[in-house]
């Protein structure tokens, strides 16, 4: 068959232009398999070599393997010498000045190794290239970009995905402040990928004239983040031995942190020791970088059993506090004791901490007489609409994604559910899961010395703007149609009533609005304030059903959480119901 003769020929030019030897030799034994009658290898060539990894908004991501729909060096050599060639555009349109580029990486496999070629790509393409000194968390990277006033950034790593993953996320300076890109430049990036597509990499121009930046850089990270917490006021007495990341505090509080085998450790760390926060105590066998996550079954702090180890350290110091970095230590979670649990502990949900960060948030632009915008996704709980109107704020909400968040004017807190995190957009324009943590500990710290704890902020969070349930339903499926069916059911014949609740309306934001640019979202507004949230997984095979509930009628905090939690639960099966159905 004429495509199978056409995949082995595009496999075969491959391989020929390939630099990696490890990728070229597992082609290779593809090919040789299917030249054989395999077919199981031709459709394994066919998987690889029909379509390639679209670059979007958040950049490129994938399983790390030979061929463009996969990630490895001849894909990120031809993402970074179409970005080099995008800047370029944009700056001789311009002004004419050189364009600059900073890069960074991660722990996992070949993450070093794609930020150098990017290096060398860039450099070659005349465009000026820095690269990070070491493996660093991705906010070191969004903040680089801002603190070196760099045209774009660029940061290798595949954030809480499974280990067989690697990923390329591009940020642009300028007018853009360093916030992941967004429409119309993710397209006009991928226009000039495909366009160096259609060569030879091998042909591409190479220089080792790049730059590596200082730690001086690293360094001004560490004070602007450590900032955040202000001043170091009753949390004990702090003694230094000679280095900052050996401080040690002795507040009474305990901590127990984890990096999650990512690049946070070291980094949080120094942070927490400069603004004088508790030195946590770590999770030693999740505290280095390992590209293999071997104690986790996947590397994301909201999944089942990642946190097991977190909890049985915190249950051997008898901590108070819980902190978890995802592996490029972008998103935070946060763990409480909970004696109702197997583990004694539970994990916050990530509306929980956004609502808290983001009533600190509220409380210190009150303190300083000033004004502001407190941001959330669309998905996120109302729980933030409300903080903001009681303290005399504006209110914002956008798509899903930081790359909206960050954008909002005026911002000074934004968060989205899926434990991403911005306190301090006037240093970083991306999630940061290390300065959010630093924020979560203070607060902690602060609550301690008063015998208060997490626990207690929730209790009284909810006793003042009432308790605010949230669930989510990932429907995970083989077949892509299937998503695109169910959307299409629902918008041609929506419910009338969910869970025996009647439906006020739906909105689609399909076609976009005034706040919100064009969105394959639905939301569906209950008759007694619930809202359910539909829509297509950006990043995987999944239909993503949001749903938030609010009561304020019960006589106490307890009572008002269970009512709130029980009408999140009917709602959640009977959109299980509904969507089995469709």
């Amino acid at each position: 068959m004429s495509e199978n003769v056409d995949v082995l020929d595009s496999a075969r030019a491959w391989i020929a232009d390939d630099p990696d030897a490890e990728t070229r030799a597992e082609l290779q034994a593809i090919v040789d398999e299917a030249v054989a009658g395999s077919q199981r290898a031709l459709d394994e060539l066919h998987s690889r070599f029909d379509t390639r990894l679209s670059f979007g908004t958040a950049g490129l991501r994938g399983e790390l393997a030979a061929g463009p729909n996969r990630m490895n060096r001849m894909l990120v050599a031809q993402a970074a010498a179409g970005l080099a060639a995008y800047l370029n555009e944009q700056a001789s349109a311009v002004d004419g000045d050189t364009p600059s580029v900073v890069i960074g990486y991660d722990g996992r496999k070949n993450s070093q190794v794609f930020a150098r070629d990017t290096a060398e790509l860039m450099a070659g393409a005349g465009v000026r290239a820095i690269l990070l000194p070491r493996l660093l968390p991705t906010p070191v990277l969004a903040f680089a970009v801002r603190h070196l006033d760099a045209s774009a950034g660029v940061m290798v790593t595949a954030s809480h995905n499974p280990a067989r993953d690697n990923g390329y996320k591009v940020y642009l300076g300028g007018t853009d402040e360093g916030s992941q890109i967004v429409p119309p430049a993710d397209a006009d990036i991928a226009a000039q990928i495909d366009r160096i597509a259609r060569g030879r990499v091998s042909d591409l121009p190479r220089s080792d004239e790049f730059e590596i930046a200082d730690d001086s850089l690293v360094d001004a990270y560490i004070a602007e983040t450590a900032s955040v917490a202000g001043p170091a006021v009753n949390r004990g007495t702090v003694a230094a031995s000679g280095d900052d990341t050996s401080v040690a505090v002795r507040s009474g509080l305990t901590v127990v942190y984890t990096a999650m085998h990512g690049v946070g450790w070291q980094t949080a760390r120094a942070v927490f020791a400069t603004a004088g926060l508790p030195t946590p105590v770590t999770v030693p066998e999740q505290a280095e970088p390992d590209p293999d996550f071997p104690t986790v079954a996947f590397p994301n702090p909201e999944e089942p059993g990642a946190l097991d180890l977190a909890f049985a350290l915190a249950r051997a110091e008898h901590a108070d506090l819980v902190i978890a970095n995802d592996p490029d230590a972008d998103r935070l979670a946060i763990g409480i004791p909970d004696p109702s649990t197997a583990d004694g502990y539970r994990r916050l949900s990530g509306n929980e901490v956004g609502t808290l960060l983001g009533w600190v948030a509220a409380e210190h632009v009150q303190a300083g007489g000033g004004d502001g915008v407190l941001a959330a996704s669309i998905v996120s709980s109302p729980a933030l609409r409300a903080i903001a109107g009681a303290y005399g704020l504006r209110f914002a909400e956008t798509l899903t994604g930081f790359k909206w968040v960050s954008r909002v004017p005026g911002l000074v807190y934004g968060y989205e559910e899926a434990l991403g995190y911005l306190v301090n957009p006037q240093t970083v324009r991306d999630k940061d899961g290390i300065s959010a943590a630093t924020v979560a500990l203070t607060l902690a710290t602060e609550l301690h010395a008063d015998g208060r704890s997490i626990g207690d902020r929730l209790d009284e969070l909810t006793a003042r703007f009432g308790a605010y349930a949230s669930d989510q339903i990932s429907l995970r499926v083989t077949d892509l149609d299937r998503i695109g069916r169910i959307m299409a059911a629902l918008r041609a014949g929506p419910p009338a009533e969910v869970g025996g609740i009647g439906v006020m309306r739906i909105d689609d934001l399909r076609p976009g609005s005034a706040d919100l640019p064009p969105s394959d979202v639905l939301r569906i507004v209950l008759d007694d304030g619930s809202r359910i949230m539909v829509r297509p997984s950006g990043t995987e095979p999944k239909l993503k059903i949001y749903i938030d509930a609010f009561d304020d009628d019960g006589a106490d905090v307890p009572s008002r959480r269970a009512a709130a939690q029980t009408r999140v639960q009917t709602l959640a099966d009977a959109m299980r119901a509904l969507t089995d159905a469709l």
